[in-house]
């Protein structure tokens, strides 16, 4: 089976080499065998088409060594031509005193249609054509050949040299080297045929005119003397048929000179002829614009034609406005194109690299199933949404939030959804599609059927029910929120929440480079001989851990130069920080301008003062309070704070400025979001309410 399937897989390709050889064979057969007019029309349309082809493979190649063949072509369509010649020339000497007709309908028809009917004009067709391929096309062609088969010979060890360095310095492999050289080898061979096929060229066209000859002088002896013919229509029939026949042979001998001409010249370009020519000659639009402008200079030159200057002109100057567009348009599309690759290259590494499985999203909102699914029709507007909410952090806080990752999860609850802040769980909740979520508070339940439960980011009473009782929700004085809200207001409070972890030391560089340059040069002042970059980053983080905005940088570096000499500590430079940027904190806090505080009152503020162990210098080193203080501190300020917040939205506690860290410290474990401020931070010009003290 093996053996029949060798010799099946062999077979086509040996039938196609026996007909090759049969074909060479019949061209051999027609320099002696007489050959019928019939088939004479056959073989000078196949020798015309043949011409034809081979041009048209010329143009459309990309380089030269892609029709290697050439010079065995060439030999064959010479050989063809000849021997057409030589069959026609049989008989128009046999039956050329039948008429025009006596070789053939081919021949015929060139002596009517390219002559006119008057031979003396198909002379002068054939000797033009004849001085154009002999002299012009053959001879500039077989030069271009000679010196371009000199020169690769003579770089031959020069590029040699180069692949075997290509080779020993590791930038090709031995594969690509064989190529290298196997494709020097042809170029060198191709040239050196080329240079001696086209000598071919050369030589028919002599023997054109030779046969032509003798088919005349020939022709007009054997009328005259076997036939009887009168000398004048002797000379008319077989000058015709002669000239005809030459014509037949010499245009396609002419095509073929100009397809060897194409080839030889095209030398070291790429690309198709079209390509390359046009290309290049549209390559420079100010030549084309020099070249419109002497077309119009032309077209007005009184006795000169004015519509085709004018319509060249037009021409030339619409290309040369049109190549720099498409040019512009073409170079964006593969800037375009590369970037894609690039990125679709980079993705593509990034999933197959064990690296990308460690990088852990610094925010990301993962879904359940259900929950995914519900808002599979609204994810457009809810990273729309997400978009908006970090701009607006951007903007309250002084720096851009990282990216928050959207994941749907199979292993959470279908309902559920869960917030984490560098792959550690910060929050999970469950919502209820097809219901909505009415936030009461303190306030009175709203008289229709649900379920009680805890608002998630800010753990207030509230109310799920049904979509279809919103109409209710709302005349009861309460406004009815969708799940995708609930859901984006807990991440914006989770996010509030966790402002200083999500500042990385990235973020911080990038909000320095952002700086002014005196503000650049007042940092390279401190930083490293005061305070390092990471103390700094410590700094922001501890202003964000109270919420407090890092958006004016300048003014927070002005305080860290002023206290970095004399503090090392960042709680230190963060509490002098707050000294400095009190306006801000005031004007954050304040509503409608009135800053709105609670006062910690002077059995507490003594207490924390007592507490407070200091060093020789003042500074404090260490808090120590009766534990049952800080129980007793817990309750009383649970009370008074829950009373407050009953009464009014927003306010601050207000404590001594040494005690207000360890003031934070007890208060934020009850209420994470209370503001607490130092007496010094109270600035000039606020207005202040007080809402009564703790005591």
């Amino acid at each position: 089976m093996a053996v029949l399937g060798a010799v099946a897989a062999v077979e086509p390709r040996s039938r196609r080499d026996v007909g090759f050889a049969v074909g060479v064979v019949c061209i051999l057969a027609v320099l002696f065998l007489p050959v019928p007019a019939l088939l004479i029309d056959v073989g000078l349309a196949f020798s015309i088409a043949l011409s034809v082809l081979i041009l048209m493979v010329a143009l459309w190649i990309q380089k030269p060594l892609e029709f290697s063949a050439f010079p065995t072509v060439l030999l064959i369509a010479t050989l063809l031509r000849l021997a057409l010649g030589i069959a026609t020339t049989r008989l128009i000497l046999a039956n050329g005193q039948t008429g025009v007709d006596a070789a053939g309908h081919v021949i015929q028809g060139f002596s009517q249609f390219v002559m006119s009917g008057d031979f003396v004009i198909g002379i002068v067709v054939f000797a033009i054509l004849i001085t154009v391929n002999f002299l012009v096309i053959t001879k500039g062609a077989t030069r271009i050949a000679e010196v371009g088969a000199r020169f690769t010979l003579d770089a031959i060890p020069g590029k040699q040299m180069a692949i075997d360095a290509d080779l020993n310095a590791g930038l090709v492999d031995e594969k690509e080297a064989q190529r290298r050289r196997r494709e020097l080898e042809e170029e060198s061979a191709f040239f050196g045929a080329m240079d001696g096929a086209s000598k071919f060229v050369r030589g028919e066209a002599v023997a054109s005119l030779i046969i032509i000859a003798v088919n005349i002088f020939g022709g007009i002896i054997i009328g005259t003397t076997r036939h009887g013919m009168a000398l004048a229509t002797a000379a008319d029939v077989f000058t015709k048929l002669s000239v005809g026949d030459g014509l037949v042979s010499q245009i396609p001998a002419l095509i073929v000179s100009l397809a060897a001409g194409l080839l030889v010249s095209k030398g070291g370009t790429r690309g198709s002829t079209e390509r390359a020519v046009l290309g290049q000659l549209g390559a420079y639009p100010r030549a084309l614009m020099v070249a419109a402008g002497l077309m119009g200079v032309f077209a007005l030159v009184p006795g000169l034609p004015l519509v085709p200057f004018t319509a060249l002109g037009l021409l030339m100057g619409f290309v040369a406005v049109v190549i720099p567009r498409r040019r512009a348009a073409e170079e964006a599309e593969a800037v375009r194109r590369l970037a894609e690759e690039e990125e679709a290259k980079s993705q593509a590494t990034a999933r197959d690299s064990v690296k990308e499985a460690l990088k852990t999203p610094e925010v990301e909102l993962l879904l359940g199933r259900q929950l995914s699914g519900q808002l599979q029709n609204s994810r457009a507007e809810l990273g729309h949404r997400v978009a908006k909410m970090r701009r607006k952090f951007a903007i309250q806080y002084g720096f851009v939030v990282p990216d928050i990752k959207l994941t749907d999860s199979l292993s959470l609850p279908p309902r559920s959804y869960q917030i984490r802040i560098h792959g550690t769980l910060a929050a999970t909740h469950e919502t209820r599609p097809g219901e909505v979520l009415v936030v009461v508070g303190d306030g009175p339940m709203p008289d229709v059927p649900g379920e009680e439960v805890r608002e998630p980011a800010f753990g207030l009473k509230a109310l799920w029910v049904l979509e279809s009782y919103g109409h209710e929700v709302r005349r009861a004085g309460l406004e009815p929120v969708d799940g995708a809200s609930v859901i984006l207001t807990h991440l914006s409070e989770v996010i509030r929440n966790n402002l200083p972890h999500l500042l990385s030391y990235k973020d911080m560089r990038g909000l320095i480079d952002r700086l002014d340059p005196e503000y650049k040069r007042l940092l390279d002042e401190i930083c490293p001989s005061q305070i390092s970059q990471s103390s700094l980053q410590a700094v922001l983080k501890l202003l964000l851990a109270e919420r407090v905005s890092i958006r004016n940088l300048h003014l927070i570096l002005e305080a860290v130069a002023e206290i970095s000499p004399h503090a090392r500590r960042a709680e230190q430079i963060a509490e002098h920080v707050r000294m400095r940027v009190a306006q801000q904190i005031c004007g954050d806090l304040a509503e409608d301008g009135v800053l709105s505080v609670l006062r910690l009152g002077s059995r507490w503020d003594l207490s924390f003062h007592q507490s407070l162990k200091r060093d020789a210098k003042g500074e404090v080193v260490e808090f120590d309070i009766d534990p049952r203080l800080v129980e007793q501190f817990g309750t009383e300020a649970s009370a008074a704070i829950r009373a407050r917040q009953k009464e009014t939205h927003g306010f601050a506690l207000v404590t001594a400025p040494d005690a207000r860290p360890y003031v934070r410290m007890i208060v934020e474990r009850m209420f994470p979001t209370l503001p607490v401020l130092s007496h010094l931070e109270i600035a000039r010009g606020v207005e202040i309410k007080s809402l009564g003290t703790i005591s």
